[in-house]
This record gives C-alpha cells, structure tokens and sequence, in this order.
C-alpha cells in the first residue's frame, strides 16, 4: 500500500479538492482508503487554555511550596 500525504480544502458542495500534483499520480479506476485528521478549533482552544492555567499556576509556586511534596513523600513512605 503506498501512501501519501497533503493539505486540502473541501468546497461548498462537500467535495476535496486534491492538488493538482497529487491527482495526477492516483491510480484510475483503482480502489483507494481514506483518512480525514482536522483540527477540532475547540479541542485546540481548549489545550491552549489548559495549558495558560498550568504555566500560571507553575509560575506561583516558590520553593518554599516544597514542604507539601515531602510531607507526601514521608506519607508514601510511612505505609
């Protein structure tokens, strides 16, 4: 199976429309498999928010903010 692997747009009508130096190398009359990946606009909003909070929260955290992850760590410990 050979692949291969292009950027697009789909019209009105909801058809693709290939590259010209894409069509020219399909095989006529030949069965072929496709798979459509787009970005979902609020999947990619979303991460970046979620990403905003972490390096926020990230950027409050001062060293002294360590006592908790040893007071976890002597917990796990004590087990």
């Amino acid at each position: 199976m050979k692949a291969v692997e292009f950027d697009a747009t789909i019209d009105g009508g909801g058809q693709i429309l290939l590259p010209a130096e894409v069509a020219g190398n399909l095989p006529v009359g030949q069965p072929v498999r496709f798979v459509l990946l787009w970005e979902d606009p609020m999947q990619t909003k979303d991460s970046a928010w979620r990403e905003a909070g972490r390096r926020r929260f990230e950027e409050a955290y001062c060293p002294e903010d360590d006592v908790y992850e040893q007071l976890i760590g002597n917990d796990i410990a004590n087990r």
